[in-house]
């Protein structure tokens, strides 16, 4: 009997000092890692078409990132990380089919996110109409995009080969400094921000998903924000305000990669804007948002990991004849021309535009109470706000700027509204017409239908 006290004794203090046992079947696995893609020579930067030479010089570098998780029954997802303006669909579809056949993962199981810094470069076509490029530049851009392909694929061998028993949970913080462009104009912010009336809406979230060592130490910062990546213009490299977030991030947790996901700020801009100082602040109130979630309490991810991705056919608008873009090709705004002579160029070679783009929408979700909605392009904010109180689940992270940046993502209302984000941005983007009025209810039935049947399979 003493003999059996004692060893219950002894294996209660081994488990008061340890912490309790994570047995192999029930754990789940991560691994992750990062390398630089700051470009190696000056080249065309994205995200302004006011820009009308390459850059000039490095702020601090740009990042690819690579989170891989694994539920116990052994189903993975990959999360790539980008400090990139956008991706275009041929870029993502050469990088995903890469990925897959080396690592045998289905194409619901990767994901590809971009920050939106407009202090990044031209990558693929990916904006191409806004520019005009000559030959020397355009072909660095090639060459770039190729490089970026050989680096996501190094980055993700990388996290694969760190792959190891972890501790995944989740929470969530905030921060204020996103305002709403469209009904707050840009000079008045600092006095309606003062006087508590700014306007609009907006997602002050600040989702956080952290995975750590059985031993507790951190290994991955997740975070994600609905705020454009805008406040510097200048001519030099440089994440902007969520490039200076991961920074300060690891800085403070050092050993551990933090990796940012934009959600959905299509409409949302960090106001006051166009210095580093406040670039910099505005990593720190993120870095502080974090900080606080960390210290608080954490839901642990447990059960299952389900991934699905779907391609709808989203309809656009009434397209241009083949006259119109012939007229169009006259127009005293050059971006209207260039957008022209790519219509007539696709006009040319397929014999017709297309009425719908394939448009991409994904869904994660971890265990039971976490999901990820990963939309593609540009998305307004409107889709966050309605989709956070229409899915089911008590945590619902929704992130755009995903798989492929191909136009801005208006809500009915945006659209209804006009505007940049309701439809004058398409032309920069090259595609012929604004979205149909159904652009949002066919978005948010297809996010939803995902969300049941990835309900079903827990």
């Amino acid at each position: 009997m003493k003999r059996s006290l004692f060893a219950f004794v002894l294996i209660a203090c081994v488990w008061l000092k340890v912490g309790p046992v994570t047995f192999a079947d029930d754990a789940w696995q991560a691994g992750v890692a990062a390398t630089v893609i700051t470009p190696q020579t000056s080249m065309w930067m994205s995200g302004y078409a006011s820009r009308t030479k390459p850059s000039e010089g490095t702020i601090h570098d740009l990042w690819a990132k690579a989170l891989v998780l694994q539920d116990p029954q052994g189903h993975k997802a990959l999360l790539i990380t980008l400090d990139l303006v956008g991706i275009d669909r041929a870029t993502s579809q050469a990088i995903c089919e890469r990925l897959s056949k080396t690592h045998g993962l289905k194409r619901a199981a990767i994901a590809l996110s971009t920050s939106h810094t407009h202090s990044g470069p031209v990558v693929g076509k990916n904006l191409l109409t806004m520019y005009a490029l000559d030959e020397e530049n355009h072909q660095k851009i090639v060459e770039y995009t190729a490089f970026l392909e050989e680096s996501v694929a190094k980055v993700t061998a990388d996290a694969f080969a760190s792959l190891a028993p972890a501790i995944v949970q989740h929470g969530s913080g905030q921060a204020e400094f996103a305002v709403n462009r469209r009904n707050n104009r840009e000079p008045d912010v600092p006095m309606l921000r003062e006087a508590g009336q700014l306007v609009g809406p907006v997602d002050h979230d600040v989702p956080v998903l952290v995975v750590k060592s059985p031993a507790g130490q951190l290994r991955a910062i997740l975070f994600e924000y609905a705020c454009h990546a805008t406040v510097l213009s200048g001519m030099n490299w440089c994440g902007d305000w969520p490039g200076f977030a991961q920074l300060e991030i690891e800085r403070r947790h050092p050993g551990a990669i933090a990796m940012f996901m934009a959600g959905c700020g299509a409409d949302q801009n960090p106001l006051p804007r166009r210095t580093v100082e406040l670039a910099e602040n505005y990593g720190a109130q993120i870095a502080n948002s974090v900080d606080r979630t960390l210290a608080g309490q954490l839901a642990t991810v447990s059960g299952k990991l389900s991934t699905a991705y779907r391609e709808i056919d989203l309809a656009l608008d009434t397209l241009p004849t083949r006259e119109q873009a012939e007229s169009d090709l006259k127009s005293d705004n050059v971006y209207i021309a260039r957008r022209a002579a790519h219509l007539l160029k696709q006009l040319a070679g397929d014999g017709h535009l297309s009425q719908t783009y394939p448009y991409p929408v994904q869904l994660w979700r971890l265990g039971n109470e976490l999901q990820i909605t990963i939309l593609g392009g540009e998305v307004v904010v409107d889709f966050a706000v309605r989709l956070k109180s229409e899915l089911p689940g008590k945590s619902n992270w929704i992130g755009g700027y995903c798989n492929d940046v191909m136009a801005y993502i208006p809500s009915a209302r945006v659209l209804k509204e006009g505007g940049y984000e309701g439809e004058t941005a398409m032309i920069y983007y090259g595609l012929p017409a604004k979205w149909s009025p159904d652009v949002e209810e066919h978005i948010v039935r297809t996010v939803k239908e995902l969300a049941e049947a990835s309900a079903k399979s827990q």
